[in-house]
């Protein structure tokens, strides 16, 4: 007897049959630029920026610390903090930005994500005196990112290039500077070489068929074509024109397909000479300052995200916002207060999704204890679009509705991307950030194309956070110990320290590195006694103080101690070496130990003694 199957089940079994083995989803949808289509892009971007809600950007670079003890430690306080940031930002390149501005779409109620992932490269574009660019790589960094498919070739061969303002400035400047030096009228022409004799005209022009006067004319004037001459029968040509031919001016200029024509043009008088000179100048300071503004580069979507003062959200991204600033606007300021006041002049409204994960209740329940990594905060916050579209009948959280549109084309159904490549990690951030609106509350059924979404009321106090991450840390309580025997660890440390100052003085010990050491005293006053005890034992030689319980501390006598100060005047030096205590004599320390009043005792607050 045939089995009889409902009509409705057996509907739904070949409706589920021929979904699973027909349709597929598509690859992530995402806009990959290079400099080869870079003007193009950046045309719809600047349009998508306007129009967006806000712009989720993530970056990739070629390394984080240049030395270990560079790491972010629980004991950094926040202009320390920024210090590691700055030396990181300095040292390392951007190799891959990703820009993904979201646009709510009230008819479809969702937000349309427009993904885009730059390859750049600080190529050198412009002519101007100083160094190649240089930049470390280091080398967990770049396995990480072979790891996850990186493409190197597009970065180093196609990676679009870029001036910081500060650097487009210097250009320009060095540019006018040349075009009012009166001396060099030739504008970059073969400099002027030492007086030398007239010779024969037949020892600067050889007889070689290649090489040839062709007679032209030059701006209205007659003129003579120089052509397969090397540089030095250039130089003597230019010598004898200047010297002796005062109707005549010697010339390079740009000729057909951008390479250098060299001409010597006659002037009917010395007015029709400076007259041709000028013309020649402002042609070349022309065609300099368009060469320099089309150097500006990937800098141009910094522009647009500065002037139309978007909301920039980032997952983690004080690193990321550092680099920025370091690489599109200016050299990074030397303390945290006056990055912070800078960086708020080009970008006001800043939101870090991994701050804001950690600091509201209802996300911290939310993510329970799943970490507050990207790829964590994603999963668990936007399963609906991490799993697809396809898997909507499965029993999983509401989210808000996302669709990416590329190149006009909007899709609802893809496969997931590559993590860690930027464009999809900008995307997941902006996916992280929309869901996070949800759970507090803001309801963008409601929203309005007019409105400022950095400006709604339940996100002000996360707006910039990223900056005040600080460590409930009493830094006065803290002393740095460096340069102590190899083998001792924090516990042998903490165990003669106590047994100096008592069984509770000493809170924590933290190994900065196998060489320095964070000692943490559960009171202030006992600080300065330290450090005053360390000095008095090591400038008494007597058998107390052999047998003191420092002594296994102070072995070896290059021992060095001082308040956390010390440890933030080390960390702003550019220097790096890989251990702590190399790094303090490259610095220029050469005192043992610092000590400090302690407070009600007045005179001066800081002594140096020197062993």
């Amino acid at each position: 007897m045939k089995k009889r199957w409902p009509v409705a089940s057996l509907a739904r079994a070949l409706t589920h049959s021929y979904c699973s083995s027909t349709t597929t989803t598509t690859p992530f949808p995402l806009k990959h630029v290079t400099k080869s289509n870079f003007d193009s892009a950046l045309s719809s971007l600047r349009h998508h920026i306007r129009s967006a809600d806000f712009v989720a950007v993530d970056l990739e670079m070629t390394g984080v610390t240049s030395a270990p003890w560079r790491d972010s430690f629980e004991f950094d306080r926040y202009d320390v903090h920024y210090l590691k940031v700055k030396d990181s930002a300095e040292k390392f390149a951007v190799v891959q930005f990703g820009v993904c501005p979201f646009r709510w779409d009230p008819l479809n109620r969702s937000f349309i994500a427009h993904p885009h992932n730059f390859f750049i490269f600080p190529r050198q574009e412009v002519s101007i005196d100083g160094p190649a660019y240089e930049f470390l790589c280091q080398t967990a960094s770049m396995d990480f990112l072979a790891k996850y498919q990186f493409d190197f070739n597009a970065c180093f061969h196609e990676g679009v290039s870029y001036l910081s303002r500060e650097q487009e400035e210097e250009a320009l400047g060095y540019m006018n500077s040349l075009y009012e030096d009166k001396l060099w009228d030739s504008w970059g022409d073969l400099k002027e070489a030492r007086d030398m004799p007239l010779v024969n005209i037949a020892d600067v022009v050889s007889n070689d068929s290649e090489q040839q006067f062709q007679t032209i004319f030059y701006k209205m004037r007659p003129a003579i074509s120089l052509n397969g001459f090397t540089s030095h029968q250039l130089k003597l040509i230019q010598l004898v024109v200047n010297k002796h031919f005062k109707d005549l001016v010697y010339l390079r200029v740009k000729g057909e397909n951008s390479c250098s024509q060299h001409l010597v043009v006659y002037n009917e008088s010395e007015d029709d000479k400076k007259l041709l000179m000028k013309e020649v100048k402002d042609e070349r300071l022309r065609e300099t300052e368009m060469k320099i503004k089309a150097a500006i580069g990937f800098r141009h979507v910094i522009d647009c995200l500065s002037s139309e003062k978007k909301l920039i959200v980032g997952h983690n991204c004080f690193l990321d916002v550092a680099h920025i600033y370091g690489k599109f606007l200016g050299a990074l300021p030397l303390t945290a207060e006056e990055f912070i006041s800078s960086v708020n002049k080009y970008l006001p409204h800043i939101i870090d999704t991994k701050i804001l994960l950690k600091c509201n209740d209802v996300l911290v329940q939310r993510m329970k204890k799943s970490g507050t990594s990207l790829f964590s905060a994603f999963s668990r916050l936007c399963q609906r679009i991490a799993i697809g579209s396809k898997s909507s009948h499965l029993l999983i959280q509401p989210s808000v509705k996302v669709e990416i549109e590329v190149d006009d084309n909007r899709s609802s159904d893809w496969n997931s991307g590559v993590r860690h490549e930027a464009g999809y990690d900008a995307f997941m951030t902006g996916c992280v950030f929309a869901q996070a609106c949800s759970h507090l509350g803001i309801d963008f059924t409601l929203h309005s194309s007019s409105e400022n979404l950095a400006l709604n009321e339940k996100l002000q106090k996360y707006i910039n956070l990223l900056y005040l991450n600080t460590p409930k840390i009493l830094f006065s309580h803290i002393v740095l110990v460096w340069g102590f025997p190899s083998k001792l660890k924090a516990r042998e440390i903490r165990e003669c320290i106590s047994k100096v100052f008592g069984s509770t003085s000493v809170t924590s010990v933290y190994h900065v590195d196998e060489t320095a050491v964070f000692v943490q005293f559960k009171k202030e006053e006992m600080v300065p006694l330290f450090l005053e005890l360390k000095e008095s034992l090591e400038s008494s030689n007597d058998v107390v103080s052999v047998l003191h319980p420092l002594s296994k501390l102070l072995k070896g006598g290059n021992t060095c101690a001082a308040s956390y100060e010390t440890y933030k005047e080390i960390c702003s030096s550019p220097i790096s070496k890989v251990l702590f205590a190399d790094q303090a004599e490259a610095v220029g320390i050469k005192w043992k130990t610092k000590l400090v009043e302690s407070k009600g005792r007045g005179g001066d607050s800081r002594k140096q003694k020197f062993p």
